[in-house]
């Protein structure tokens, strides 16, 4: 099994032209679950793959991460083979969110008779999940307010960590294991996201030399942190990561020892 991890988009809400962050991680070439769906995230993920994703996270409830999903529903619910069976991850604390953002529409069909989540299986989740036999951690990042944002971990393998300011106490027991970290960061922080200046303050050494910066706000002020001498992810690009071993295949180990 081969893991990699296809950036769709690395621009910050304002960066248009590098498209909203997200990314798919894709197993043996294939996609296997879609972070966030921005406004313009579906028209460059079907351009790759050539079909709606099947699966697909939810870090926060900012609309350049959750703006595509109105033309998603469209795509989904006039396909009888899809209809129901799109899983939507998302930490419980963010159903409500969700529901304000995307979904409390009167009739979300014209004629009526159809539900928004008629079109996915919302999954709730707290500490994490399972899916296709992989189990994913989740937790809080510092985006805004508390539990409004939650970043993704698939141990020994990678982390995203949404939009967030640092988080080094998350990062210490969820990036210990030489996981490549897909990190918000722009050339100058704020209040709700990460400045290159805030990442050389919290985070030691060992941990930048795994970054993967994006959510940068222009081509220009990527190619800075770029001089710096940080890795930036690019829109299109695809990294490599390491494959991680499944909680359940490591239980099994152990019965059969």
């Amino acid at each position: 099994m081969t893991l990699a991890l296809h950036f769709l988009g690395v621009g910050s809400s304002q960066a248009v032209e590098l498209g909203s962050s997200g990314a798919v991680l894709e197993r043996d070439g294939a996609p296997l679950l879609l972070i966030d769906c921005g406004p313009e995230t579906l028209s460059r993920y079907l351009d790759r793959y050539g079909r709606v994703p099947t699966a697909i996270y939810v870090t926060h409830t900012h609309l350049d991460h959750v703006g595509g999903f109105e033309r998603l529903f469209t795509k989904i619910y006039f396909d009888a083979a899809l209809r129901g069976r799109v899983r939507v991850f998302a930490h419980a604390a963010l159903v409500p969110l969700l529901q304000a953002r995307i979904a409390d529409y009167p009739n979300v069909l014209a004629e009526g008779g159809a539900n928004f989540w008629d079109a996915f299986q919302l999954v709730p989740v707290s500490r994490g999940f399972w899916f296709e036999d992989l189990w994913f951690d989740v937790f809080a990042a510092r985006h805004h307010a508390p539990d409004t944002a939650f970043a993704l971990a698939l141990r020994g393998s990678f982390v995203w960590t949404g939009d967030t300011r640092p988080i080094p106490e998350m990062l210490s027991r969820h990036a210990a294991a030489g996981e490549l970290v897909a990190h918000d960061c722009g050339l100058v922080g704020n209040p709700s996201h990460s400045g290159i200046d805030d990442l050389e303050r919290e985070y030691p050494a060992e941990l930048r030399e795994r970054l993967a910066l994006y959510h940068y706000g222009s081509a220009a002020d990527g190619a800075a942190l770029a001089a710096r001498g940080y890795r930036i992810a690019r829109a299109g690009e695809t990294i490599a990561l390491r494959t991680a071993q499944s909680p359940r295949a490591a239980e099994t180990s152990l019965r059969a020892v």
